[in-house]
C-alpha cells in the first residue's frame, strides 16, 4: 500500500495543445505548443525515451534531456520533483510512479499538464 510511503522522481513533460496551461518556460506565449498535437507530444517524448534507454548511463541522459525538453520548470533542476507521497500530484502520475522500482523509466503517461516520462529516484 502507498499509506504513508513517499517516492522521489524526477520527470521529461511535453506539452501539447489539449494541456491544462498550454505554455512553458520554454515556450511563454504558447507559440508552439498550441499547435502541437498529442501524437506529436507523444513522437517527441518516446524519441527522448528511446535516446534514455539507448545511453549507458540512462538516469544521467534522463536529466541532460529533461533540462533542455522539459516543459516544467523543474527542469532547471533536471526534472526532479524532489519526493512527494499519495494525493500530493495528479492520480494518473501518482499512480505511474509508485508502479516503477527505483531507477525506473516509465512509459508515457498522461495528465492534464502533458505528457510525462517519469524517472523514480527514491
Amino acid at each position: 500500500s502507498k499509506m504513508g510511503d513517499t517516492v522521489a522522481a524526477a520527470h521529461l513533460l511535453i506539452k501539447h495543445l489539449g494541456s491544462r496551461r498550454a505554455a512553458s518556460w520554454k515556450d511563454e506565449s504558447g507559440a508552439e505548443i498550441t499547435k502541437r498535437t498529442k501524437d506529436m507530444a507523444q513522437s517527441i517524448l518516446l524519441k527522448h525515451r528511446e535516446d534514455i534507454m539507448s545511453n549507458a548511463n540512462p538516469a544521467s541522459r534522463f536529466g541532460e534531456l529533461a533540462a533542455v525538453h522539459s516543459d516544467c520548470s523543474s527542469a532547471r533542476d533536471k526534472g526532479s520533483l524532489g519526493t512527494f507521497g499519495p494525493g500530493q500530484m495528479q492520480k494518473s502520475f501518482e499512480d505511474a510512479t509508485y508502479a516503477l522500482q527505483v531507477g525506473e523509466i516509465s512509459g508515457v503517461v498522461d495528465s492534464d499538464s502533458g505528457l510525462h516520462i517519469i524517472l523514480r529516484t527514491k
